[in-house]
């Protein structure tokens, strides 16, 4: 288990180890999020919106076109 300090001015150091698990480096954005149970989920934003291109791949004849996927266009 690591363990970190919360400085006067609201900083901590992440622990070494934590930094290389999560594969995080200096200028990393983190994002906190506060679950109902008091617990805090730390999330490394270190991928891109690039990173995400080819993820889904569609099904073979299923096309859409620009239009059907415009915001308010029946299906």
């Amino acid at each position: 288990m690591s363990e970190a300090t919360l400085t006067s001015k609201g900083q901590i150091t992440i622990p070494a180890d934590i930094r290389r698990s999560m594969a995080i480096s200096p200028k990393d954005r983190l994002t906190f999020t506060p679950m109902p149970d008091g617990t805090v989920v730390m999330r490394a934003k270190t991928k891109s919106l690039l990173a995400l291109k080819g993820m889904l791949k569609p099904s073979p004849g299923t096309a859409v076109s620009i239009a059907e996927m415009s915001l308010g266009s029946a299906s």
